[in-house]
Formats: C-alpha cells, sequence, structure tokens
C-alpha cells in the first residue's frame, strides 16, 4: 500500500531512556492496547481505563443484564396473575403475595450490592488518576 494511501500516513519516532520505556510499556500492557493506539488515544486526551478495569465494568454491565431479565419474569409471573384474577375472580393468596415481595427484596439488595460495587469502581478510578 502506498504510504499516501494510508488513513495514518505520518510517522513519529521518539527516544526514551530504560525507566520511561519500561513504564510505558507497563502501561501499555496494563491497557490492552497497542503502542499505537495508547499513544493516540493518550494524545487526544482520552481517558485510559486499564483493561482489569474494563473486565470489572463488563462483569457488572452482565450482573445488571441478568438482573434485568429476571425483573422481566418477575413482571410477567405477576401480569399472569392479575390476568388470572381479572378473568376468573382469583385473588391471590397471602402466601404468593408474601414470596413476591420476598423476591422484589432479594432482587433489592442485589440492585444495592451492584450499586455499590459501581461507587467503589469509581472511587478507585478517581485515587489513581490524582
Amino acid at each position: 500500500m502506498n504510504k499516501a494511501n494510508r488513513k495514518r500516513n505520518k510517522s513519529v519516532t521518539i527516544r526514551m531512556n530504560d525507566i520511561e520505556y519500561s513504564d510505558f510499556q507497563n502501561k501499555v500492557t496494563e491497557s490492552g492496547l497497542t503502542q499505537q493506539a495508547y499513544v493516540i488515544n493518550a494524545v487526544r486526551g482520552a481517558t485510559i481505563t486499564p483493561s482489569d478495569q474494563i473486565a470489572v465494568l463488563k462483569e457488572i454491565s452482565k450482573t445488571f443484564a441478568d438482573q434485568e431479565r429476571q425483573f422481566r419474569g418477575l413482571a410477567t409471573n405477576v401480569n399472569q396473575m392479575a390476568h388470572v384474577a381479572n378473568g376468573q375472580g382469583y385473588v391471590p393468596s397471602a402466601q404468593e403475595l408474601g414470596n413476591i415481595a420476598a423476591q422484589l427484596g432479594i432482587y433489592r439488595k442485589e440492585s444495592e450490592d451492584i450499586w455499590q460495587s459501581i461507587r467503589s469502581s469509581i472511587n478507585q478510578q478517581k485515587a489513581t488518576v490524582q
């Protein structure tokens, strides 16, 4: 490919001492990016999040998706009970309503745990920036 036809057709060479190069390599490895991507993101002022923090955020996202699925299932169950109650004059027992309330309590606790995890992750990122 001709250099003029490349999207990035400029080359930059820099010199570093051993300590600077080691620090650079550690940061590139920590970020999970290539050297080129790391430098371009740094020059553009992008926040470069280490790959381990990205993994934590992906896990939190997965947990939220799972919890959303559980809420949808619970809502479907409640809707089905309301449909039956409306059509047949059936009223759910106190035990059934108690079970629903217990499930909602469990989901609420899980949501609180996830929120605490997110706050902890944000605080860790703030600490590394300062």
